[in-house]
């Protein structure tokens, strides 16, 4: 079996990148689009690191050139020989040009049961909504927000008394646990000349 080389994109705390560590996945290299923790913990692990930051592509406002920023991302990937990216709290919407240098090859977490509650408030609006269950949902990411393949699942209760907090952070529990044994089976698929594909751990709980 061949080595398959796993980047990891981060822009926050970087808790989901530990917990792939901690679970023994060999990381790569990890990319952030901002100075944030998550590069910290990369450095303090011996994992190379690299900054492409949104900052000089027009930032977080309305001059943020999407397109040049994820193709300078892609080209920093692709020259350290990445075959498989795990957006770990990756907070940038990237275009076709990443998704067209690791086609099929760049996974995401989601905090709700898709294709429920898709977007940024996710939490949200499964409270807003009153459901009695949530989740987390590991895929394969595309160029459309929170859509692409669905590799796994996870069922997580909403108590009676949660509020975002609460539930978001029992989310997270689930998706540390759950998101790097996906990342790992991927892993072993490559290794073996196999795609990813949808199964395995759907709704395991």
């Amino acid at each position: 079996m061949r080595e398959v080389r796993l980047g990891v994109l981060v822009s926050g705390t970087g808790t989901i990148l530990e917990a792939m560590l901690e679970a023994g996945l060999v990381v790569t290299v990890v990319a952030a689009d901002r100075p944030c923790r998550g590069l910290e913990v990369a450095r303090d692990a011996g994992v190379a690191t690299v900054l492409v930051d949104r900052a000089d592509f027009g930032g977080f406002t309305a001059a943020f050139d999407r397109g040049a920023y994820s193709a300078a991302l892609a080209r920093e990937l692709v020259a350290r020989d990445v075959d498989l990216l795990a957006m770990a709290g990756f907070g940038t919407v990237l275009t076709s040009a990443l998704h067209e240098a690791f086609p099929g090859r760049v996974l995401n977490t989601h905090p709700s049961l898709l294709p429920a509650f898709k977007g940024w408030h996710a939490v949200t609006q499964a409270l807003a909504a009153g459901v009695s269950e949530t989740g987390c949902t590991v895929h394969v990411a595309t160029e459309a927000l929170d859509e692409g393949p669905i590799l796994a699942q996870r069922r997580v209760a909403v108590a009676p008394d949660d509020d975002e907090a609460s539930l978001h952070e029992r989310i997270k529990a689930v998706e540390r646990d759950l998101y790097p044994r996906v990342v790992a089976r991927v892993m072993a698929s490559l290794a073996r000349g196999r795609e990813p594909s949808a199964g395995g751990d759907a709704e395991e709980e």
